[in-house]
């Protein structure tokens, strides 16, 4: 007895001395910067989150490289945005031979439409955000459903964040004139922005920045800026500016500053997370047309 007792207290001493083996973090894969942001917010710390497309990456032109595939391999789960805009995807998925699961995060959303084309940035509507955010919540929680509390949990805080957010924004808007909330941006990337919150945005490029606008399609917009009276052009993050400094030029619309719409920036930038992101484009607009 004494010494079953003994062999006890040293399995007990040994518990203490190695402690149990931290939880294996599931490994996620988002297919760009602010699906990312989203997922590490809902995620928290016992998820591994991998993003294809980075920081002031564009994803609409976005090339894989072969890591790509790895990563996709090695994931439980991927996360998409869907509505066309990962047109790069699915031959990347094929090839990784992954197993994972794939879940699109706009699900539930009803697209705004471009012609024919569904518009894929419908979180620019901090509303649509959080849609994005609860179908993240719920995927997680089908892969690890011993973190489904905690993914529960961690969603609720972001979502009251996001509510802060949106509450915020319109805000802002209330305070631009009427008659001045219109822009010029590089691609129609705001439409969901413009739907939510009132503000009108002028593209000379379409939904995708892989279209190059004709020169009918320039000209048409320097006679909107002119008769209309658009008081701004904005730059965008992950397009060339030359154009808008052009149309800028030409019309006497000054350049309002950048504004972010596919992809959020390094942490050194303005805005390293999808909060971040809105709360500067907002800024942006309101400082430029009041």
């Amino acid at each position: 007895m004494r010494r079953f007792l003994c062999w006890l207290f040293c399995l007990a001493l040994m518990a203490t001395a190695f402690p149990a083996k931290a939880q294996q973090r599931l490994n996620v894969v988002a297919s760009f910067s602010i699906l990312g942001d989203f997922v590490r917010n809902v995620g928290g710390d016992r998820v591994n989150v991998t993003t294809l497309v980075g920081p002031n990456g564009d994803v609409h032109v976005y090339t894989p490289a072969p890591l790509d595939a790895q990563k996709i391999a090695d994931a439980k789960l991927v996360v998409i945005n869907g509505l066309g805009l990962e047109g790069w995807l699915p031959r990347l998925v094929q090839s990784s031979g992954s197993g994972a699961t794939i879940i699109q995060a706009s699900n539930g959303i009803a697209p705004l439409r471009l012609g024919s084309a569904a518009d894929p940035h419908a979180w620019q509507s901090v509303a649509n955000a959080k849609i994005y955010v609860a179908n993240i919540r719920d995927a997680l929680g089908a892969a690890d459903p011993a973190g489904a509390a905690a993914y529960h949990a961690n969603a609720e805080s972001y979502l009251a964040k996001l509510d802060v957010l949106d509450r915020d924004v319109r805000q802002a808007v209330s305070q631009i004139p009427q008659t001045r909330r219109k822009v010029i941006s590089t691609h129609d990337a705001f439409g969901y922005f413009a739907a939510a919150y009132g503000i009108e945005f002028i593209a000379p490029s379409g939904v995708s920045t892989e279209s190059e606008p004709s020169a009918r399609d320039v000209a048409g917009i320097i006679t909107a800026i002119r008769t209309q009276r658009v008081p701004a052009v904005f730059l965008e993050n992950i397009s060339d500016d030359r154009l808008m400094r052009r149309i800028s030029a030409e019309t006497g619309a000054h350049i309002g500053g950048t504004v972010y719409s596919d992809s959020l920036t390094d942490e050194k930038g303005d805005a390293p997370t999808y909060i971040d992101m809105v709360r500067h484009n907002i800024r942006a607009l309101a400082s430029a047309l009041k």
